[in-house]
């Protein structure tokens, strides 16, 4: 192990072992992931770490919690990785140098359980939200929102003011703390719009349009931002690279 790598976290490498066995067919779509109790008992941990399990299937896709079911696998939905999108897709089309970038809010609030799978948090922890709107000729073209773990607000305060981060929120985080964004995960869907962004999107609450959710993980493999970008109607994702 090299000395900027440190152990996988126990519930991570937890969680990892049951994703193998649901890729390689041993737990199947409808089948139950296995209880807090039988993680706790089975692999020696608390309570705590065996809960934390779950979540992580959840956030990657592999599993879903149903009220008086329990957590189930469900069948893997295809994903789109995006190692431009942090460029041209995070503003919805051609780049961001003649975007308008209005800052519509900052500050810390309480995880609701999506945002808390995403970066590894219990639900109702302190997390910070940053949303931005881009616009250009046409109008509205993104309502973008960010999340990332309220601790590291204290080392880097920057992150709650509504304001440009010369660095983004990867810089900010890189700087504060260390933590790189090494791995990105891009989840391209149609989804309703909620209420408090149909109001800066310019459209209906329950509107379907274009959603791109990104998942970031540091160099150690811990989940560092979660950002949920809602596209204007008629939108389109563009990618342009050289195939030679």
């Amino acid at each position: 192990m090299s000395p900027n790598q440190r152990p996988m976290a126990p519930y991570r490498r937890i969680a990892a072992q049951i994703m193998e066995r649901i890729d390689r067919g041993e737990l199947r779509p409808g089948d139950h992931v296995p209880s807090v109790s039988k993680i706790r008992d089975a692999e020696g941990v608390s309570t705590a770490t065996a809960a934390r399990v779950a979540a992580v299937l959840r956030a990657e896709g592999y599993a879903e919690s149903v009220p008086g079911v329990g957590t189930i696998v469900i069948e893997r939905k295809g994903l789109i990785a995006g190692a431009d999108r942090l460029g041209r897709l995070r503003a919805g089309g051609d780049g961001l140098d003649n975007d308008t970038v209005e800052f519509l809010g900052a500050g810390l609030e309480s995880a609701s359980q999506e945002v808390a799978d995403a970066l590894g948090l219990d639900e109702g922890a302190q997390v910070v939200r940053r949303r931005r709107r881009y616009l250009d000729t046409l109008g509205v073209k993104t309502v973008s929102t960010t999340w990332i773990e309220g601790s590291i607000a204290e080392r880097a305060p920057e992150l709650l003011r509504p304001e440009k981060l010369p660095k983004m929120t990867f810089g900010a985080i890189e700087d504060a703390t260390g933590r790189r964004a090494s791995r990105q995960r891009d989840t391209i869907a149609i989804r309703e719009v909620p209420a408090d962004v149909a109001e800066h999107l310019g459209v209906e609450p329950g509107t379907k349009t274009l959603v791109v959710v990104n998942h970031y993980w540091d160099q150690y493999g811990e989940p560092s931002e979660y950002a949920v970008d809602y596209h204007g109607p008629g939108r389109e994702l563009q990618r342009e690279y050289d195939r030679d």
